[in-house]
């Protein structure tokens, strides 16, 4: 196993126990971070914040691994998010929105590039409109339409 797979491997593991100084200790201090909802952010502590709401919206959220890879400096893993929404949802605007009770279970895909012990670039690639629709937030016609593809 190299660096990367173990440096991605303790990201995971600080998600899973929620222990949020072991989160920020996996990036770098001017990490970035790549998603479909927020678009790009810098910083350790802006990554540590973004990814500890997630906490708050989904106090049991795992990850369930389909595949793991690492070659050289860049680890990927392939699964699933899997949580209940039992605290507010924090949007990109600012707003919340209520708990909606619901279970998702959502296909990721995580690629990080690690230097010196710590993650450089991390992309987190997943469905937006697969979560929404999970999560009971889109109209049940699209919703139907999603699950029948």
């Amino acid at each position: 196993m190299g660096q990367a797979r173990e440096v991605m491997d303790r990201f995971t593991a600080s998600m899973d126990t929620q222990d949020r100084d072991a989160l920020a200790r996996t990036y770098a201090d001017e990490a970035v971070l790549f998603t479909p909802d927020e678009g790009q952010i810098t910083g350790r502590d802006k990554i540590t914040s973004y990814l500890d709401h997630f906490w708050e919206a989904f106090p049991d959220i795992k990850y369930e691994y389909t595949a793991k890879y690492d070659a050289g400096d860049v680890a990927i893993d392939e699964g699933y998010v899997v949580a209940t929404n039992t605290g507010p949802i924090r949007l990109p605007s600012g707003e919340t929105l209520p708990p909606t009770g619901k279970k998702v279970r959502v296909r990721s895909c995580d690629i990080a590039q690690v230097e010196a012990g710590q993650i450089k670039s991390h992309h987190f690639y997943f469905d937006q409109l697969d979560y929404m629709a999970q999560l009971g937030l889109l109209p049940e016609s699209l919703t139907r339409q999603l699950s029948s593809h």
